[in-house]
């Protein structure tokens, strides 16, 4: 299989010149004493969801004036070492005027008045919202981490991750939105939202040590990924083999991903079931500068050592038992990918 690396990608260093606003780090090491989005039996986030780099959403309930508490919201802002923020921004934004409603506020219409708010954006996009959008009379949205799955000079890919909760219960999803440069700020082309598809009546071994690792946090498509027994065990058994040593925080499994390599007509693991991104270590995320290199320059290595054939992340390293085995661009600055080849 080919590599993930995105042809032509702009540099880093022309990016960080055009790279709008960032918020302050953290730091530390080691595993967690408390995981902080292990999967429950239930699906259910075991916490509050997190933005970019710390807990941004209180688990304390808010109360409605229906009488309906749902989990306080905030909204998702880039952090440090982020490239094009404002692209996160401009896909996070529409994701959350889309997943948020007050009481009474359900329904496309609505939600094409909030997208229009915004500004610039098509209201259009609304009817592409799929899983976003229900009959429920409220809904909190928490974006959990914004990712690119390709960037270009011209063009992006972001997948934006996030925890959805309704009077019905918790769900969420991954949505891969598109965009193209645009002045003053890049516009939003389409929504291609995660299609988990349903839960498998048996799992693997390695499926259900994976669901029940408490090193291992799934948001809700990937946890959905894994449900569906659509996961090969190559990637399962990778992850199980990294929970030993690191606390890892996963973005995107198989669903929510481009089918295609963003900008090739080559297929990406992703959607075949044998790929994971990462986008925290041990609570540290990899796009943070204060994260140390060490840290996620290791996590790769035990990746390869794990049997990834294809590892790509922030910097590129050394070494590797087979060719290109590990690389970088500008889409891999703010994750880790492990990929196999079966």
């Amino acid at each position: 299989m080919t590599a993930e690396r995105v042809p032509g990608a702009v540099s880093r260093r022309v990016l960080l010149t055009a790279a709008v606003g960032a918020l302050a780090g953290c730091g530390g090491g080691g595993h967690p004493a408390a995981p902080s989005r292990a999967a429950t039996a239930s699906g259910a986030p075991s916490h509050a969801p997190s933005s970019s780099l710390a807990p941004s959403a209180s688990p304390t309930p808010s109360p409605t004036s229906g009488g309906t508490a749902l989990p306080a919201t905030s909204p998702w802002r880039p952090g440090p070492g982020e490239l094009q923020p404002d692209v996160k921004s401009r896909a996070t934004q529409l994701v959350e005027a889309i997943g948020n409603w007050p009481p009474g506020g359900s329904g496309a219409a609505a939600a094409q008045g909030r997208v229009a708010a915004l500004g610039g954006l098509d209201p259009g996009l609304v009817n592409q919202a799929g899983p976003l959008l229900s009959t429920a009379d409220q809904a909190a949205l928490q974006v959990i981490y914004a990712q690119y799955g390709g960037l270009l000079t011209d063009s992006a890919s972001v997948l934006v991750v996030c925890d959805q909760w309704t009077p019905q219960g918790a769900g969420g999803t991954t949505v891969d939105v598109r965009l193209s440069a645009a002045g003053p700020r890049w516009t939003v082309t389409a929504l291609h939202p995660a299609a988990p598809g349903p839960a498998a009546a048996s799992l693997s071994t390695a499926a259900q040590a994976v669901l029940g690792s408490p090193h291992i946090e799934l948001p809700p498509a990937a946890l959905a990924d894994v449900r569906s027994g659509q996961v090969h065990d190559s990637a399962l058994q990778a992850m199980l083999t990294l929970a030993q040593t690191y606390t890892m925080s996963i973005s995107v499994v198989r669903s929510g991903h481009p089918i295609d390599v963003f900008g090739t007509t080559r297929p990406s693991d992703h959607p075949l079931g044998r790929a994971f991104d990462v986008w925290r270590i041990n609570g540290l995320a990899v796009v943070d500068p204060a994260t140390p290199h060490d840290l996620v320059d290791g996590f790769m290595r035990a990746a390869a050592a794990a049997g990834s054939y294809n590892v790509g992340g922030p910097r590129q390293l050394t070494g590797g038992t087979t060719p290109n085995q590990f690389f970088t661009d500008d889409t891999h600055h703010d994750h880790v990918h492990v990929g196999f080849n079966s």
